[in-house]
């Protein structure tokens, strides 16, 4: 969730920066600055960047928990469950980024706001946070990622993890 929250600041932070003062809406699209983002675009733009990087987090994180529930090793997990999911990920937000690139080309600058605020996020969010900081931090908090309170395992009925025990 902080990783989201992270992808998102940067994003709307983008936003302004780009639209409302105007640094580079001008000499990409001329458009000069607009001194304010329509009301729903941030809206928007949490909704679809939440569910499209909770969708690449679970499916990065699901992938890693397996590994680490085979090997019992966080960084051997890290390694595989990157090296398996990272190239799908890339290439899926790559494919979102060019169809929002496409959108921005759109008259409007509403449309053009909300497209270059979702291909910035989507980029930012493939590359930065979950192929650089998500493994890392996964890779520092170590045993700590697995860990979850045994009511609370006992009640979604999971087993402990490799060497809990």
């Amino acid at each position: 969730m902080l990783l989201n929250l992270v992808t998102l600041s940067a994003t709307l932070g983008f936003m302004v920066l780009f639209w409302q003062h105007g640094h580079g809406s001008v000499a990409i699209f001329g458009i000069h600055p607009t001194g304010a983002v329509t009301f729903w675009v941030p809206l928007m733009v949490f909704a679809f960047l939440f569910g499209l990087s909770m969708d690449y987090e679970v499916f990065i994180l699901a992938r890693i928990r397996e590994e680490y529930d085979r090997t019992g090793s966080t960084d051997n997990a890290v390694v595989e469950g990157i090296g398996r999911t990272g190239r799908l990920v890339t290439s899926a937000a790559l494919i979102l980024f060019l169809a929002f690139v496409a959108l921005a080309s759109g008259p409007g600058t509403d449309l053009k706001t909300f497209a270059t605020a979702l291909g910035f996020g989507i980029l930012l969010d493939a590359t930065i946070v979950r192929s650089i900081l998500v493994p890392a931090l996964v890779s520092m908090f170590g045993k700590w990622n697995w860990w979850m309170p045994e009511r609370i395992a006992h009640l979604l009925r999971l087993a402990p993890p490799p060497g809990s025990q």
